[in-house]
């Protein structure tokens, strides 16, 4: 039997990725057989925030039938405020570990994974994956239709349910985990630091109610995100449209989710609500969402998951509402940002706001 092929160098720059490394990695990862790439072209594809992604298409020198023809590589951003904020939160490693030890636990669909590494001291990674393409990405400025947000609640239950209380996920020390000490004190002190900011920015555009609910919302960060009760499961941590790839008449999944960079462990409720809360436009949202968070609980039951009633799923979808203010907030300061990341978050802001006021999600925490 053949060894396998020694692990390739990690490469975290796009421009040094050539076709002599394209050819120890896919050999590596049993992609590709005697063939060798022979040349690469490369075009940024995406709009994270975070990191860069990069399509790469790959000629052989010979027939490569089961190798890829274009694959995306997912590396460091280049932005220094960016990758800061990266490493700082652990993004990068979170990940990385990711695709290493949890993808192939759960049943949502995520890309194929040829090659993952990480220099957690440095900051580089990266990750080499399936083009999902001809699937598209989802438009967090536009919205979603309902059809969709109900696939999206399938695909959740997908992630949630397979390692739903399990134990295990405790032990995993990169895993961030929901009501952490530490974490929480972290989280706290970045969303009261951040939140002056964020207010001069995007307060403007909105209502006196939102800015009074974000403002009372900074001193009890902490004790929200200690109130979430067991079970907890494997989280996404930033489920919404920009972090999915949606397929079409041409052809992909019907949903894949990337970007798992904020996996974590804690409550499912706060991904759904998360992104019922900014996925759906206002009117859908207020329209459909209790068709919508039922969609997602009936799912979680046809997996397996017992004893979460609907009652308590829809208790804690109130308080989970304040999720999509604290991401938005933190992450709207926490990385540079261009037009369109600014309208993304212009659009979180409005949508999430107006949900933690629609169900009052204040009411009852610390001097809130």
């Amino acid at each position: 039997m053949a060894e396998r092929p020694a692990k390739p160098a990690l490469v975290s720059d796009p421009a040094l990725a050539d076709a002599r490394w394209f050819t120890e990695v896919l050999q590596h990862a049993g992609a590709l057989g005697d063939a060798v790439v022979t040349a690469v072209e490369r075009r940024r594809v995406g709009t994270g925030q975070v990191a860069q992604s990069v399509a790469f298409s790959l000629t052989y020198d010979g027939p490569a039938f089961d190798a890829p023809a274009t694959v995306v590589g997912k590396f460091p951003s280049p932005e220094p405020q960016s990758r800061a904020a990266g490493m700082s939160f652990r993004l990068y490693e979170r990940e990385v570990r990711f695709y290493e030890t949890i993808a192939k636990t759960v049943d949502i669909r995520v890309p194929a994974c040829y090659f993952a590494d990480i220099n957690v001291g440095t900051g580089d990674f990266v990750l080499l994956m399936e083009d999902l393409r001809p699937a598209v990405q989802g438009d967090q400025v536009a919205g979603c239709s309902v059809d969709q947000a109900l696939l999206a609640m399938r695909e959740l239950a997908a992630l949630h349910a397979p390692r739903w209380g399990d134990p295990a996920l405790a032990e995993i020390e990169w895993l961030g985990q929901s009501g952490d000490a530490q974490g929480v004190d972290m989280i706290q002190m970045a969303y009261q630091g951040l939140w002056p900011r964020f207010a001069a920015e995007y307060g403007p555009a909105l209502s006196a109610k939102a800015l009074a609910l974000g403002e009372a919302f900074g001193s009890s960060v902490g004790d929200w995100s200690r109130g979430w009760i067991p079970p907890a499961c494997v989280i996404h941590g930033d489920y919404r449209l920009d972090n999915m790839m949606f397929g079409t008449e041409e052809g992909g999944y019907p949903l894949a989710t990337v970007d798992w960079q904020t996996v974590g462990h804690g409550p499912g409720i706060r991904d759904a609500t998360y992104f019922i809360g900014a996925g759906l436009t206002l009117p859908d949202r207020r329209a459909h969402e209790m068709d919508v968070l039922r969609h997602y609980h009936d799912a979680l039951v046809s997996r397996g998951v017992t004893g979460y009633k609907w009652q308590r799923c829809l208790d804690e979808y109130r308080s989970a509402t304040l999720a999509g203010v604290l991401m938005t907030v933190i992450a709207s300061q926490a990385v540079a940002s261009d037009d369109r990341g600014r309208a993304m978050f212009a659009a979180m802001a409005e949508r999430h706001f107006a949900h933690a006021i629609d169900h009052q999600a204040t009411d009852g925490l610390t001097d809130a």
